[in-house]
């Protein structure tokens, strides 16, 4: 190698290694000027992670809570600490539990209490039951004219055959024509309006 060329690869090296050391200095002026805001970002970071964690924490422990409690409901329904948990911990599922409580027992005085209930469903499937158990006609018609009812097509079969039993052909016929063809319940309500409704 010539000289001139040794030269030209020290320039080189010699500017790179100012252009490392240039930006070393600009980084370390620009940590100086922000190292509050910088370290508050940090420590801001550092407690949502760790708010975060603590939150999935205690929320994995009302999970389990309620699960605990519910299983012990499932063997032994009379639990007043396992049903105030169920009930502490995880309303929806403690409204769950009383819907099922209720149905399996017919006791409208639980339905009923259900039908304000956030839980999804719960509410809508209570007023339901509670108007079927009751044999309430009126209720039942009432429940098939709600927006989005589960069991519209069911409560208007037992409105039909309500009308049947009392001898109201016509006012049969209109519920089950009500029944949309896609329905579960249009094979039942076809085979009552062939041979239930004469």
């Amino acid at each position: 190698m010539s000289l001139k060329e040794n030269m030209d690869a020290l320039k080189e090296e010699l500017s790179s290694e100012e252009k490392f050391f240039e930006s070393a200095v600009r980084t370390e002026r620009f940590v100086k000027r922000y190292q509050k805001p910088l370290i508050a970002a940090v420590a801001a970071s550092l407690l949502a992670v760790s708010g975060a964690i603590g939150y999935q924490a205690y929320s994995n422990a009302k999970i389990e809570s309620s699960n605990a409690a519910f299983n012990v409901l499932l063997t032994n329904p009379s639990d007043a600490t396992a049903e105030q948990t169920l009930k502490n911990d995880n309303p929806a599922l403690y409204d769950v539990w009383k819907l099922s409580r209720g149905i399996a027992q017919n006791d409208v005085t639980i339905l009923e209490g259900l039908k304000n209930s956030q839980a999804f469903g719960v509410a809508d499937i209570a007023s339901y039951e509670a108007a079927a158990i009751k044999n309430d006609t009126a209720s039942l018609e009432q429940y098939t004219k709600k927006q989005g009812a589960l069991y519209k097509d069911l409560a208007l079969l037992e409105v039909a055959v309500a009308s049947i039993e009392k001898g109201d052909i016509a006012a049969a016929h209109q519920k089950i024509a009500q029944i949309s063809e896609e329905s579960p319940m249009y094979q039942v309500a076809s085979a009552l309006s062939h041979y239930g409704v004469k």
